[in-house]
């Protein structure tokens, strides 16, 4: 396939799936439910987080997440006691439990308080074009309390090999424009041109059939490559093909 007809079949599939039909079968559809900004970035956080294996399963355990929060995320984790803290006991999705959820309310209580928020710490480290960096410094911020070593594991970090595809898709939803009404636009001091694809099984296959990807792993290097081939379809909005390689993947099992 030449790049004239890549672009325009992956352009026509960018419009089929970057629609608000879309949220009805995923975990973005958790922070739609909020208007404040801050709740909205929380909940997409947290709902980002443990956005992996099942999405019924993600969805039914994010809303869980939502009511322990008592479905006012910036509230609750500036405001909550000690003692509230004991309902997240029982929270368990896959590897993230209790403990997890526990420490993720206090980093986030402190990123808020004293970091001016998750949007100031990641459009202070963008580096050239890449946002990956950024998610490098977040995590350093993340756990600059004192955690439980297991916690670690849910902040992936770039610099060390990882596809990050979770805080990728979280930056997507924050970051792309609202204008479809899925993703949320947000963030205004980040530009969609630096954003990276959030990688993983479904989209990494269909890239590799498209020849965008030649890399076998999906990791940190793989993601770089696959950049750079985005950005020559689109460079100012590269992740809008998320929509494309994930619903051929997912929905058209290409």
């Amino acid at each position: 396939m030449k790049k004239t007809e890549l672009k325009d079949f992956l352009d026509s599939k960018v419009e089929k799936y970057n629609s608000p039909f879309f949220i009805d079968s995923d975990p973005i559809q958790i922070p739609h439910d909020y208007q404040k900004k801050e709740d909205i970035e929380i909940s997409a956080f947290l709902t980002a987080t443990i956005a992996w294996g099942n999405r019924i399963s993600i969805i039914k355990n994010a809303r869980r997440l939502m009511e322990l929060v008592e479905e006012s995320p910036y509230d609750f984790i500036l405001n909550h006691q000690e003692k509230d803290l004991e309902r997240f006991n029982h929270f368990v999705h896959r590897t993230f439990n209790g403990e997890d959820a526990v420490y993720f309310i206090q980093a986030l209580k402190n990123i808020y308080l004293y970091h001016n928020g998750l949007e100031s710490i990641f459009s202070k480290h963008v580096e050239g074009k890449s946002t990956q960096p950024a998610i490098t410094s977040l995590k350093k911020v993340f756990f600059e309390l004192s955690h439980p070593k297991r916690t670690t594991k849910h902040i992936s970090d770039p610099s060390k090999g990882s596809a990050a595809k979770r805080i990728n898709m979280f930056l997507r939803w924050m970051v792309r424009s609202s204008a479809t009404n899925v993703d949320f636009g947000i963030w205004e001091h980040i530009s969609p041109s630096v954003l990276s694809c959030p990688l993983d099984v479904h989209s990494g296959n269909v890239a590799r059939k498209l020849g965008l990807l030649k890399r076998k792993q999906n990791d940190a290097k793989a993601v770089q490559e696959l950049d750079k081939a985005l950005r020559k379809l689109d460079s100012s909005d590269p992740v809008k093909y998320d929509f494309a390689l994930f619903g051929l993947g997912v929905f058209e099992k290409f």
